[in-house]
């Protein structure tokens, strides 16, 4: 069923490209980029990169691919109910991580302090980097070509543990609403799949969780609405209570935040002082304490801990092998290191290294590990 956009959403063909394109015939400017997304290498690659848990160690925790499938399944109802552009909404959704390297953040951790002195790393600028350059599946331009409202999306995604850095988009301007509700989205999927995950994983246990207000309230909705549930479904109901909570709450409180803005077009919302896509404050707070515990609780757990250590032995190792000896980087990558790169000129040894790390799945890096200490 088709939905008519609101005045403040992008309109569906209103974003120019790098290179100018011919529209397609039945397709969104929108739509395309999609497309090219979810066929680029790096999107593929998200199936074997850690969300939080090792992926396929187990055969059902998220990966970084099932986490931008959520964010954008998310993403795609929120932006209906508010009258956003679905489409852009669903591009920027799965394409929000495509810059992460393997092992989470503990490996986006190593990469950022082995490139201190040679321009940090960071996932968001690694994402615009690889559709604006990396990607390069055309012959007549590099990079995917995507649209400047995407990009602009990408550059400036923000999150609890993300802060967005692109020199080309540091205009002072809010992302357009589709990029804001991305970005909560974002937090809403990874929070409450990450609490699902662990607590499956026996990391953590519902008494863990008793005290949270946002926990015993979703509890106590599952436990009114169905209350003879096997307490593992009462479990899992109540993590996506959880989800509903903040969903609704997003949609009540951007409302509410439009309509006192005044805001009448989506250019008009990026000018604004402040976001309007948002939760209200009680919920935010409830929010950011359940965020806390999964912080303390899971994403520093032993074992997790126990793997970012691996993370730094195995992307760091590997980092410092290639600058030391860049004959072991693949041809492709060698041959990039004198010449101009994605802004004319030389980019060196380390950011190739980087570049070359960062695309890694978890698999193929520990593969690669294994063969240098090997030689």
């Amino acid at each position: 069923m088709a939905v008519d956009l609101a005045s403040y959403a992008v309109p569906a063909d209103a974003s120019a490209r790098k290179y100018p394109e011919p529209g397609h015939p039945y397709r969104s400017c929108f739509q395309r980029d999609r497309d090219r997304i979810i066929h680029c290498s790096a999107f593929r690659r998200l199936d074997f990169k850690t969300q939080v848990f090792v992926p396929h160690q187990y055969d059902h925790f998220r990966t970084r691919l099932t986490h931008s499938l959520e964010v954008a399944q998310i993403g795609r109802d929120l932006a209906r109910a508010l009258g956003l552009n679905e489409d852009l909404v669903e591009a920027v959704a799965l394409a929000h991580d495509l810059g992460h390297p393997p092992f989470g953040h503990a490996g986006e951790t190593v990469l950022n302090e082995r490139m201190t002195a040679h321009g940090h790393f960071e996932h968001n600028r690694q994402s615009l980097r690889i559709v604006d350059y990396l990607e390069h599946p055309y012959p007549q331009f590099r990079g995917l070509n995507l649209t400047n409202a995407v990009r602009h999306c990408l550059a400036k995604h923000e999150t609890r543990y993300d802060t967005p850095a692109s020199r080309e988009f540091d205009d002072g301007l809010l992302p357009p609403l589709e990029g804001q509700l991305v970005d909560l989205a974002d937090e809403i999927a990874y929070t409450s799949a990450d609490l699902e995950d662990a607590l499956a994983a026996n990391w953590i246990d519902t008494a863990d969780l008793a005290g949270l207000e946002i926990w015993d309230n979703a509890w106590r909705q599952v436990a009114a609405n169905f209350p003879d549930a096997r307490p593992i479904h009462k479990r899992i109901r109540a993590t996506k209570q959880i989800l509903a909570i903040m969903a609704d709450n997003l949609l009540a409180a951007t409302r509410t935040a439009i309509a006192e803005s005044g805001v009448d077009s989506s250019e008009s919302a990026c000018r604004l002082d402040a976001r309007c896509v948002r939760f209200d404050e009680d919920i935010r707070r409830q929010f950011s304490a359940l965020q806390d515990m999964l912080f303390e609780r899971v994403y520093r757990h032993d074992i997790n801990r126990q793997q970012n250590r691996q993370a730094g032995e195995i992307l760091g190792g590997l980092f410092d092998a290639f600058v030391d000896n860049p004959d072991l980087l693949p041809p492709r990558y060698r041959k990039r290191i004198d010449a101009p790169g994605a802004e004319d000129k030389p980019e060196g040894l380390h950011r190739i290294a980087c570049d070359y790390l960062a695309g890694m799945t978890d698999q193929f890096c520990r593969k690669e590990f294994t063969r240098i200490q090997e030689r």
